[in-house]
């Protein structure tokens, strides 16, 4: 397993729409980043969502006055950490495999995020035990922080799910 690691942590430093979409099974309308910059394999990234007002969200949230959901920003900064882990243990064959959330906590929303901002989603892990992974996440627009919380989330390989627990 350790080779396999060093081999997908050798290969990326960025990811464009194409290889998130071969790392991770979301697809419009989930699916809440564009770009991921900045990687460290296994350890951290930056994700690019450009926020749009042609997002479905903004219908009803709200017609008057569109704010991205805080819930969409966490699920956004998941999202990122995702492709991280995949990336990392996997490669690219992660797009079966799915990333189930455990915990969230210390979630704070702290400025709207509207559309016309570029949503900078900074993930860095604090932990890794087997396929569960642990990580912070704070979400900016330009120097103003929007958003953060930390949250845990485990790996299944798409072969294990809808598998009975326990069966061979």
């Amino acid at each position: 397993m350790q080779a396999k690691k060093a081999d997908a942590a050798a290969k990326v430093s960025a990811m464009d729409i194409n290889a998130i979409m071969a790392r991770i099974p979301h697809r419009y309308p989930m699916l809440m980043i564009d770009r991921v910059i900045d990687i460290v394999p296994g350890v951290s990234a930056t994700g690019i969502k450009n926020v749009t007002a042609n997002e479905p969200f903004f219908q009803g949230h709200f017609p008057t006055r569109p704010i991205m959901p805080g819930v969409l920003i966490v699920e956004a900064m998941a999202q990122t950490a995702g492709t991280v882990v995949v990336d990392y243990m996997l490669g690219t064959n992660g797009s079966n495999d799915l990333v189930y959330f455990m915990t969230i906590e210390n979630a704070r929303f702290r400025h709207p995020v509207v559309p016309g901002d570029t949503l900078q989603l900074r993930v860095k892990k604090l932990r890794e035990r087997g396929n569960v992974w642990r990580f912070s996440g704070e979400a900016y627009v330009g120097e103003q922080l929007c958003a953060e919380a930390t949250y845990t989330a485990m790996l299944v390989r798409g072969d294990a799910v809808g598998a009975t627990p326990g069966a061979a």
